[in-house]
């Protein structure tokens, strides 16, 4: 079994100050329509997502391959357990690593958002 692990931290008002500074610019290069229209008001989510995205492309790594924002989701399920799907070559890498599963966890303090992914192979 092989592990391809990635983790990110950022500060929640880094990411307050991006969206005062470049609005709708940069939550429409970074977060997909399901996220914007379930956390775009929410700037410690927002946060954890772009943590989240960031330590997927670290998972998924490869010198060769460019990774979009959009590629990747980060939604929850109905009991709060943050939900991970991939796209386009994002998707693309996670099947050449041969990864089964993927999974993620976000938290978040009153300061700092922070993303664990793991992605495993049989």
């Amino acid at each position: 079994m092989e592990h391809h692990i990635g983790v990110d931290i950022i500060e929640i008002a880094r990411i307050e100050k991006a969206v005062a500074r470049w609005g709708d610019r940069l939550l429409n290069r970074v977060y997909t329509e399901s996220e914007l229209k379930l956390y775009r008001n929410e700037p410690s989510s927002l946060a954890a997502r772009f943590a989240g995205k960031e330590a997927v492309i670290k998972a998924l790594s490869s010198q060769t391959t460019y990774l979009s924002w959009k590629e990747i989701e980060i939604l929850s399920e109905s009991n709060g357990k943050p939900s991970l799907r991939l796209y386009g070559k994002a998707q693309s890498q996670a099947r050449i690593l041969g990864l089964d599963r993927l999974d993620i966890s976000l938290s978040h303090s009153k300061e700092h958002a922070i993303a664990f992914v793991i992605g495993t192979t049989s």
